[in-house]
């Protein structure tokens, strides 16, 4: 496999806060790399980083042996499709609109869409469950509905190369795994995706392989199986992790240990249910 993205011992954070330092790995085309570690890990930050949205106090960043700096914004969206994290909605866009949107870098603003951006909008609205929306404002949907109209606007865009930020977040539990299965079948299909993940099952699922950041820093960077253990897992993210095999999928099931209460978190839960109203304390 060839190597479409390197990353060379960058640092970058925000105004004089550094969240990433000397932070360094590199990716194949065909890759479907989560990128996972507990909040504040610096997780999205790399995202942005990588698509140019941040400045780098050093190092740099290769995209199809360019460096990113040398982009002009048009042509930077044809080769990377990035769904944010949070996205602000100023005007009331259909779902239509909003994926239309997507076809951007290949339309001049003087030009209507042609058949083939047509057919590649519905596609992507059809494979996303959202064609029933088309002609719904976007800020009238629910969180789900609105995190799959932005999926299938990326996925119109038809780079190479997709960043997704936590794309399952407030979908339900069907739509979640749709998504890494999608993920998986277009990473088969010569696509390269780089996706913060929250859901660490589903990482251990369908990724191919795993960044964990921990400390402004890689702190494990292999395939799932060799990242998602227990040592790994309870260092970077503070708590008792353990990961064990499910004999029917094959997969790690990954869940935290759980620990008893010390007596200032009990006087604290007696505060918040009213246990001495209640006449429990």
């Amino acid at each position: 496999m060839n190597t479409i993205l390197k990353v060379n011992d960058i640092t970058t954070g925000y105004e004089n806060n550094k969240i990433l330092q000397k932070v360094s790995f590199s990716v194949k085309k065909g890759e479907f790399v989560g990128i996972i570690g507990r909040n504040g890990a610096g997780k999205s930050t790399l995202l942005k980083a990588l698509r140019g949205f941040l400045p780098l106090r050093q190092g740099s960043i290769i995209l199809f042996d360019k460096d990113i700096k040398d982009y002009q914004q048009r042509e930077m969206a044809a080769q990377i499709a990035y769904l944010q994290q949070q996205i602000e909605l100023t005007f009331d866009y259909t779902a239509k609109d909003m994926v239309m949107a997507g076809r951007y870098p290949y339309i001049n603003w003087w030009e209507q869409q042609g058949d083939d951006d047509l057919k590649i909008i519905e596609a992507c609205m059809e494979y996303t469950g959202v064609s029933d929306l088309a002609d719904t404002p976007i800020r009238s949907m629910s969180g789900g509905q609105r995190q799959r109209v932005l999926l299938a606007k990326v996925l119109a865009q038809q780079t190479p190369v997709l960043f997704l930020d936590e794309p399952a977040a407030g979908l339900d539990l069907f739509y979640q795994e749709e998504i890494f299965r999608f993920c998986q079948e277009m990473c088969r299909r010569g696509k390269t995706v780089i996706m913060v993940v929250h859901e660490l099952n589903l990482a251990a699922r369908y990724c191919s392989r795993v960044i964990l950041l921990h400390n402004g820093s890689v702190f494990a960077d292999a395939e799932p199986e060799k990242v998602l253990t227990d040592g790994l897992l309870s260092e970077a993210y503070g708590v008792d992790i353990c990961s064990m095999k499910n004999p029917q999928t094959g997969h790690a099931d990954i869940f935290t240990v759980p620990v008893q209460a010390d007596v200032r978190k009990r006087q604290l839960l007696d505060t918040i249910v009213g246990a001495e109203r209640m006449g429990e304390s």
